[in-house]
């Protein structure tokens, strides 16, 4: 007989205004009838009964786990032909192996992986993400990075605090790490050993150990909060990669565990807030449990923000540069300076006395008379790490690649070199080949960075209800911590996420009876903007509240509840919108508020408190309206800062709202998918913020993109998360471009995706 294919769910995130393709996903294969599968299926209703059912009707089929906190769901185990019978059963609503989630990309791997024309650094990449645990392995590595000391000065220590990490799972031997290991659970193979993905596996994982380390690392290695206890659920398997009920198990598990806090650095690529995780994680944070989410690195174009993190009640976190050295080169006689981005895995570039540049072309070919001078490299054709070596055999002292493409180049390399590398853009790289062909001297100089914003990291608004997102920024570049083996430095808001999770660990220990919310006002009403080179306040889509900052949050004198002000979409001419906001006096002195507005403009009016004093612990509740006359705006996006002065203290406020529309996508968050057991139907899902009056999904010839037929057309589609189904029989295993269109007042949007049915013998 013929057994279908499990199809790989292909999630797509897409600008309206462009059109991008993605590389098909390749398909994995389904088990052989006699191996056993694991797999969650959600049920109708409720599922002790559906549990009972099932050991009674189906008892070679072992029932590992309910859940009915979350989601209306059974864990089960069996060989596949018995879990077969199971999805024919008419309680059956969903089965989930379908691959959604995965943990955010590097930056520097999603900036390198945009080209097709680029295989070798494509390759690059992957040999990165595929094989970690060989490299944080070895002994170059393990000595080249130290482990780091506690980022924050607190008497706190997180003794008590129950912290659940969601991830890849966690390399509990570590000897950083054991000690505060107290156990979790493997969703993935629904057992008690939420480990790492091993190297016989699949592609090994360490993200949840790096992760763990930041929150609690209690070793050479010393974390936020390092007497917390750390709990490891396993949800995202092979390669990183797991689907959204299994997340949402998980976080159901947890929360079943009593954790106090749950640390989720992974993300999707849908921008809406009641996605399934969105919305799981608001209803655990509804139970007492506070959650605090990776904003992602697709930065840095606004609407890049995704669930979970567009969940209205967790703690969001983008990531942030500490304080740095930048190095720029120089040439003689010239002003100009090019600013070199170091690249991840190399020495520090620390270069002090001029060198001769040499060009080395592509890499390909061994550099002639290169000894003690800087080697220059054009992106392409072979990997970084290739490149470098070329430079390290022919004795070069550092190396700098430039992009072969458009805009700035991030990089990393996969074996550390024994010298400083760097990147720059093709703009920039052009200008070095013309000094390395006049054989001239570089000299480098060096800049110190205050801290900034982290290019890669996500921006907000949240789609639908224009949430200010992040809400707060923490360290997410060259960190250091834990990975199996040894340490790693990872760069990622993967990183900034836990190092919050930390702080919020401090802040339980010392207030045992507060809420989520409570924390995370705390960490809201103390943290601080970030201005960029200009001076200027980056926007509150890219920093919300600002960088977190630790000790100040454990004990504020002042907390603002409702402390971002998102006012929606302003719909008609002239509308007032209201937001409200708690402000509370901790200290034992009487404090005076007064508010500041922003410069006037044509269109806006506010209306504010005038000067008020709140006495120890009184807390007052505030108005804050917007009179917007629509006419006297620009159409779009409008943000900014409102400030609330504290004797002399000020805190900058972030205001937000959309007057008529603005530029966010259309549709977001496609899948396609079919069941992993033999069905007659495709089940599609997407996100339409804002409806459809017309909504088609047609189907092309990925290799002449001829059309073939049109699979779904709806018409007055309703906003929100839209799903179904197509038999199976209408589209025939191939593989297909689906190009999803919506029409709204006579302009349409599309997106475009790769997907493949296949069949395969049992």
């Amino acid at each position: 007989m013929n057994f279908k294919a499990i199809t790989h769910t292909t999630i797509i995130l897409f600008i309206v205004t462009a059109t991008i393709f993605k590389p098909t996903i390749p398909l994995k294969k389904v088990s052989a009838l006699g191996e056993e599968v694991s797999v969650i299926v959600e049920v109708e209703g409720d599922p002790y009964k559906w549990k009972d059912y099932i050991e009674d009707y189906h008892p070679f089929v072992e029932v590992v786990h309910v859940y009915d906190t979350l989601l209306n769901a059974l864990a089960i185990k069996g060989e596949a032909k018995d879990v077969y019978d199971i999805d024919k059963e008419d309680f059956i609503q969903h089965v989930f192996p379908a691959k959604t989630y995965k943990v955010p990309q590097p930056s520097w791997q999603s900036n390198q992986q945009t080209k097709k024309d680029n295989q070798s650094d494509r390759s690059e990449a992957e040999k990165a993400s595929e094989s970690p645990a060989k490299q944080n392995q070895s002994p170059q590595n393990a000595d080249a990075i130290e482990p780091p000391d506690r980022p924050v000065d607190s008497e706190y220590t997180g003794e008590g605090v129950k912290v659940g990490v969601i991830d890849t799972g966690i390399a509990y031997e570590h000897p950083d790490l054991k000690s505060n290991y107290h156990g979790g659970y493997d969703v993935v193979e629904f057992d008690e050993d939420p480990m790492e993905t091993l190297p016989a596996q699949g592609p090994p994982t360490l993200h949840g150990s790096h992760v763990s380390g930041i929150i609690a690392a209690n070793g050479e290695m010393k974390g936020v909060a390092p007497d917390a206890d750390i709990y490891a659920y396993r949800a995202l398997g092979p390669g990183g990669v797991g689907s959204s009920v299994g997340i949402i198990a998980a976080i159901e598990r947890a929360v079943e565990d009593g954790m106090d806090i749950i640390n989720l650095s992974l993300g999707s690529t849908v921008n809406s807030p009641d996605w399934p995780t969105s919305m799981a994680v608001n209803r655990a944070i509804d139970q007492g449990v506070a959650v605090v989410i990776a904003n992602g690195n697709s930065g840095p174009e606004n609407w890049t923000v995704s669930s979970p993190a567009t969940s209205v009640k967790a703690l969001s976190v983008g990531a942030s540069i500490t304080e740095m050295k930048i190095p720029y080169v120089t040439a003689p006689l010239d002003d100009k300076a090019i600013g070199l981005t170091p690249m991840m895995g190399a020495p520090e570039w620390n270069l002090q006395k001029p060198y001769k540049l040499v060009d080395g072309g592509l890499g390909k070919e061994p550099v002639e008379d290169a000894e003690g001078k800087i080697v220059l490299f054009e992106r392409g054709d072979i990997p970084f790490t290739e490149k470098v070596q070329q430079a390290e055999e022919a004795g070069a002292v550092a190396a700098i690649i430039y992009n072969n493409e458009k805009g700035k180049l991030e990089g990393g390399l996969t074996v550390p070199p024994s010298i400083p590398v760097a990147a720059v853009s093709k703009k920039q790289g052009k200008w070095l080949l013309e000094k390395a062909e006049k054989d001239l001297w570089l000299r480098t100089s060096y800049k110190h960075m205050e801290d900034k914003l982290a290019s890669f990291s996500s921006k907000g608004p949240v789609v639908a209800n224009w949430d200010i997102k992040p809400e707060v920024l923490a360290p997410g570049v060259n960190i250091a911590s834990t990975v199996p083996g040894g340490y790693q430095e990872l760069q990622g808001t993967s990183m900034a996420a836990p190092f919050v999770t930390g702080v919020l660990a401090l802040i339980k220990e010392a207030h045992p009876d507060w809420s989520p919310e409570r924390m995370k006002a705390a960490v809201l009403s103390t943290a601080t903007p970030f201005k960029n080179e200009q001076g200027d306040l980056y926007a509150p889509i890219a920093q919300g509240m600002g960088e977190i900052q630790p000790e100040q949050s454990i004990n504020p004198e002042v907390l603002i509840h409702g402390s971002r002000l998102t006012f929606g979409k302003v719909t008609k001419r002239n509308e007032t919108k209201t937001v409200t906001m708690m402000i509370e006096n901790r200290s034992d002195q009487k404090k005076k508020f007064r508010f500041e507005i922003p410069d006037d403009s044509d269109g806006v009016t506010w209306e504010v408190p005038q000067t008020f004093y709140l006495n120890p612990g009184e807390k007052k509740k505030i108005s804050i309206n917007l009179r917007v006359h629509s006419g006297n705006l620009q159409k779009g996006l409008h943000q900014g800062w409102l400030t609330l002065y504290n004797e002399n203290k000020s805190r900058k406020l972030p205001y937000l709202f959309v007057n008529q529309t603005a530029d966010y996508p259309k549709i977001d968050g496609l899948e396609l998918s079919v069941s992993p057991f033999e069905q007659n139907q495709l089940k599609y899902r997407m996100y339409l913020p804002d409806g459809a009056e017309e909504l088609t999904v047609d189907l092309y010839d990925p290799e002449t993109l001829r059309y073939i037929k049109t699979i779904v057309q709806k018409k007055d589609v309703e906003a929100g998360m839209i799903d179904g189904v197509i038999p199976r029989k209408e589209v025939g295993e191939d593989q297909y471009l689906a190009l999803v269109k919506v029409l709204n007042g006579q302009k349409y949007s599309s997106i475009v995706t790769d997907f493949q049915l296949l069949q395969h013998p049992s």
